[in-house]
């Protein structure tokens, strides 16, 4: 599978909305279960500021662990941060009531100018990582991001301190070119002293905590929906 890379530097919300949906499956309405093929689908967004490091996690997955993936990857670019998607089928997690589970990944620009596009894509949301910057000057994008997740979720009908969630502390490797980044304590302090999630230090363009925090987020996604749906292995 490849990739499939749309220009859009300079598109509104609503434009980047039907662009999402031309390519059908965004807006999904919580785990769905195909009997035909026997998979169970469900839905991972990868949240946070703008440049935090969303779209170059899961690029890494999409690169690292090609094998898995079972379609193209679909990338729009907006000004200043990317949009993509695309399907992955996870090896090593078990099956539920016997069927494989297929996650669709997705990670949308954190600009304030696309929240539209924010709230329609959490649509249906199993399960969420929150990718905080670690860059000193955007801890008030940290928060002001998380707020505005916690919103979002809350117009869905869902909870923020419910819902399975990972945070990950990306762009560590920053510290070691000198650039000023956060101690973890602090992130933990501003971003996780409430919600009490697992969470990674990671640096995404290295791969660095990558995917153990897509396996971390994963598992808590399947518990959560054995539990919600009854559903048994």
């Amino acid at each position: 599978m490849g990739s499939r890379l749309l220009p859009g530097a300079r598109i509104s919300d609503s434009h980047l909305l039907n662009r999402l949906k031309t390519f059908g499956g965004v807006f999904v309405s919580m785990a769905v279960f195909n009997s035909r093929d026997r998979i169970i689908e469900c839905k991972l967004v990868y949240y946070g500021p703008g440049r935090g490091g969303k779209t170059t996690n899961l690029e890494y997955v999409f690169k690292a662990f090609k094998k898995n993936t079972t379609s193209e990857m679909v990338s729009i670019n907006t000004k200043g941060d990317r949009t993509l998607f695309f399907d992955f089928l996870p090896l090593g997690l078990g099956k539920i009531r016997g069927c494989d589970v297929k996650v669709q990944l997705y990670t949308v620009p954190g600009q304030t100018r696309y929240a539209l596009t924010r709230k329609m894509v959490l649509k249906g949301v199993d399960g969420v990582v929150f990718v905080a910057d670690s860059l000193e000057v955007r801890r008030k994008a940290n928060l002001l991001s998380l707020k505005d997740l916690a919103e979002n979720l809350q117009e869905e009908g869902k909870n923020v301190f419910t819902i399975p969630l990972v945070l990950q502390y990306n762009k560590r490797d920053l510290a070691d070119e000198g650039i000023p980044i956060m101690p973890v304590d602090l992130m933990e302090k501003d971003l996780n002293s409430k919600l009490k999630v697992p969470y990674y230090a990671a640096s995404a363009i290295k791969g660095t905590g990558v995917g153990q925090t897509l396996k971390q987020v994963m598992l808590l996604t399947l518990r959560h929906l054995q539990k919600e749906l009854k559903w048994t292995k």
